[in-house]
């Protein structure tokens, strides 16, 4: 018998204000509590990961973004599943987030991300940007 492993599909929100990224710390009741990531969701079969990544941010932060640019999306292979992120740049619409699903939210700049203990399947998402960012493409 063959085991196929699990794959969902991500998309998380690069949330971008004066310089600074807003980070999510996953608390106690999520997998990998305490590790940092970017705010999203899965994407559900009957929507684009644009709108996957409008309505999860609604949800866990109580806030409206607008996708403004689509990264390179990343594999990452837990034990059990296997995570495809996909990754926006989005600027804030109108709201302010709030941490109704995270433990901590943090607007960082960027030797403060670089610190933070993230989940895996974040860090490349996380070096991708800050390479495209140094190359002055932002």
């Amino acid at each position: 018998m063959s085991h196929e492993r699990t794959h969902v599909t991500v998309a998380c929100a690069l949330i971008e204000v004066h310089g600074r990224l807003l980070v999510a710390k996953r608390s106690q009741r999520m997998s990998m509590p305490g590790k940092w990531e970017f705010p999203g969701g899965k994407i559900r079969s009957d929507e684009t990961a644009e709108s996957a990544i409008v309505r999860e941010i609604a949800e866990e932060l109580g806030c409206s973004v607008r996708p403004t640019r689509r990264l390179a999306a990343f594999d990452h292979h837990y034990p059990d599943v296997t995570v495809t992120l996909v990754p926006f740049v989005c600027e804030l619409v109108e709201g302010e987030p709030k941490a109704l699903e995270h433990a901590e939210l943090r607007w960082a700049v960027k030797s403060e991300l670089l610190a933070l203990d993230w989940s895996a399947a974040d860090v490349p998402i996380l070096q991708n940007y800050l390479r495209d960012r140094n190359a002055g493409t932002n």
